[in-house]
């Protein structure tokens, strides 16, 4: 049973294909953590190209797999890099889209046999 995500909005526009739906799961797993990564690395060294252009790519998977909360979340990121703010202000922000990942990436692995 999903707990961290949801594959409702996959299913629906994949027309329940599950070919299409288990490349989207790897798509998640093997990407999104690593693209996070560099989200994380942009807001160390200010880079604020670096975390708006990984934010961004990782925002529409984020949706897609119904993780509300950490869509929400990268949105406030993407903000935060347009405004060139302070790294303080969105430290803990990028600490829970992670940790929301990584329980989310677990599960699927489970779920899946990954």
């Amino acid at each position: 049973m999903a707990i961290h995500y949801n594959l409702a909005k996959v299913y629906e526009i994949s027309d329940n294909d599950s070919e299409f739906v288990q490349d989207i799961i790897n798509l998640f797993v093997t990407e999104v953590p690593a693209d996070l990564k560099n989200v994380k690395k942009g807001i160390k060294e200010k880079d604020y190209k670096l975390a708006y252009g990984f934010a961004h790519k990782i925002k529409p998977t984020l949706d897609l797999l119904g993780m509300t909360v950490a869509f929400e979340e990268i949105l406030l990121v993407e903000d935060w890099t347009k405004r060139e703010g302070k790294k303080k202000e969105i430290k803990d922000t990028y600490k829970s889209i992670a940790d929301k990942v990584e329980k989310a990436v677990k599960e699927i692995k489970k779920d899946f046999n990954l």
